[in-house]
């Protein structure tokens, strides 16, 4: 949006502000992105957790289901004892790996002013 743009662009539920909804979780872009660049897409519940160090089984199972009701990933259950489940990317989630990648990139690429603001925030 440029300034000066029209206030429909900036109206409550404008594409920008939904977008950050989906990604108010940190965990989201996390899983999209291991999901894609590391599983292929495709992981059981169990690969995913131990791909993301950090994420708690109820938070991972929470930010899941989100994601499955945003129709980012599709959750499959297998019929077998005890049950298998595993979740893809949808066409849509696929889609937001592009902006994803681009933002990890140049985080990694910004890693010492990274490290810099956090090491401000700590004093």
């Amino acid at each position: 949006m440029q300034p000066g743009s029209p206030d429909h662009e900036w109206r409550e539920d404008c594409a920008p502000r939904r977008v950050l909804e989906i990604f108010s979780s940190k965990w989201t872009s996390m899983i999209l992105h291991v999901l894609h660049t590391r599983l292929d897409g495709c992981a059981r519940t169990g690969v995913l957790l131990r791909s993301l160090p950090g994420i708690s089984k109820k938070m991972l199972t929470q930010t899941l289901r989100d994601m499955e009701a945003a129709g980012l990933v599709t959750r499959r259950v297998y019929g077998t004892v005890p049950p298998a489940v595993d979740y893809s990317l949808t066409p849509l989630g696929t889609r937001f790996v592009e902006p994803i990648d681009l933002l990890y990139s140049w985080a990694r690429d910004n890693a010492d002013a990274l490290d810099a603001l956090v090491g401000k925030n700590r004093v």
